[in-house]
């Protein structure tokens, strides 16, 4: 289990070469590949995605969820917004939840007992300072398909009901903490029927929270444009250099 490059090389830089920074999947794309089609074929989603690229947090994003008859895709805005909350705010940083904390937080405590879905993405973008410059990465697996865990929430404060989600991070596998220390959950195929199924409570220890590659990452540079999160232009998703392999 490692780290290689394109070329079987080791590519790992030595330590103190580059810093990771503290905010976690912050930006993902979710493009039509055939691998995200067959991914909702097998959750039962009948319906097209979207492609959408260097999507933030705000946005409205795909989200799988129970519906009255079973899953449905729906849009959410990606920054949990409680139920019980005043306001739609960004005071605190609610588009990612911590595992280690779902059974625990005020915020997150009831979404993961009977409120829990998954958000289809084709890959997601994290930032790592190398030499001295802040690089992306785009990191997907071989079939550019990942189904990340998450909670959901409905707002119902204002003149309409807010459906809003944060995606659920866990510790970073050994082999990704070179890019960062955490990592979203990806769940497997054999998974999403326990994550989905909110009849039943899953424990705040549970495997799916290990903090393991469940399948092969591909990881690649970026062109620095992508920061910018106004930029939704699918070439700036160009790959630059050679795929880094995690196992």
């Amino acid at each position: 289990m490692g780290v290689r490059g394109a070329t079987g090389q080791t590519a790992l830089a030595p330590p103190g070469a580059f810093r990771h920074s503290l905010a976690m999947c912050g930006r993902f794309n979710a493009i039509e590949t055939p691998g995200l089609q067959n991914l909702l074929k097998d959750l039962g989603i009948g319906c097209a995605l979207p492609s959408a690229v260097n999507l933030a947090p705000t946005e409205r994003i795909p989200l799988v969820k129970q519906g009255e008859s079973g899953l449905v895709l729906d849009a959410a805005r990606w920054w949990l917004t409680p139920s019980w909350s005043r306001e739609v705010s960004q005071t605190y940083a609610m588009f990612n939840a911590r595992s280690e904390t779902l059974a625990s937080s005020k915020a997150f405590r009831g979404p993961f007992k009977r409120q829990r879905g998954l958000v289809p993405m084709s890959g997601f973008i994290e930032w790592r300072t190398e030499n001295g410059a802040k690089q992306p990465w785009l990191i997907s697996n071989v079939a550019r398909a990942l189904a990340v865990a998450a909670l959901w929430d409905i707002w119902e404060g204002g003149e309409e009901s807010l459906l809003s989600c944060t995606l659920v991070t866990t510790e970073a596998a050994p082999s990704f903490r070179p890019w960062h220390a955490r990592m979203p959950v990806v769940l497997t195929s054999d998974e999403w029927p326990q994550w989905l199924d909110n009849g039943r409570a899953v424990a705040a220890d549970s495997r799916i929270f290990r903090n393991e590659l469940k399948m092969d990452w591909r990881l690649n540079p970026l062109d620095r444009v992508v920061s910018n999160a106004r930029n939704k232009d699918v070439t700036a998703m160009a790959i630059l250099g050679d795929t880094v392999h995690l196992s």
